[in-house]
């Protein structure tokens, strides 16, 4: 697919961007329609130091468990707190999204889901799971991102 083929080989920070270049390719279609190939693509955002956030396409070629955790882009949580039975993960401006977004890969079923800001993420545990259950799992599958203030 030519969204695909735009976004692996260039670093593309916005849905106008895109559409620009799949006009000059001669496709024609709208922001609603870009926006639905995105989302059905796991197309996600990352920050990048020059454009401030371009798209990435989730890797099948390695399992989460592979990326290194600790490394740019991955290591920025400040914080952990509960509130009505969810977490609030706290980061650095710009980590949130590709965060969640690792958290959404890990295939933990102790997390329902997470929605990210710029610099904090919504995490929904599913019924029956636990804080520490949270953690544990956090801890577990992402050691090099869990602060060690996390207890």
């Amino acid at each position: 697919m030519e969204i695909r083929r735009l976004i692996g080989s260039q670093n593309i920070s916005s849905q106008e961007k895109l559409m620009k270049l799949l006009g000059k390719e001669g496709f024609e279609l709208t922001q609603a329609t870009l926006s639905r190939d995105l989302k059905y693509l796991k197309v996600a955002k990352m920050p990048d130091d020059k454009d401030g956030y371009v798209y990435i396409l989730p890797d099948k070629e390695h399992a989460v468990e592979d990326v290194e955790f600790a490394g740019p882009g991955l290591n920025g949580l400040i914080s952990i707190d509960f509130a009505q039975g969810l977490a609030i993960l706290k980061t650095l401006p710009g980590h949130a999204a590709m965060i969640a977004y690792t958290i959404d890969n890990l295939g933990a079923y102790e997390i329902a889901a997470t929605i990210a800001g710029d610099d904090t993420i919504l995490l929904v545990p599913r019924d029956g799971v636990t804080r520490t259950d949270v953690v544990n799992v956090l801890k577990l599958k992402m050691p090099g991102l869990m602060p060690d203030f996390v207890q």
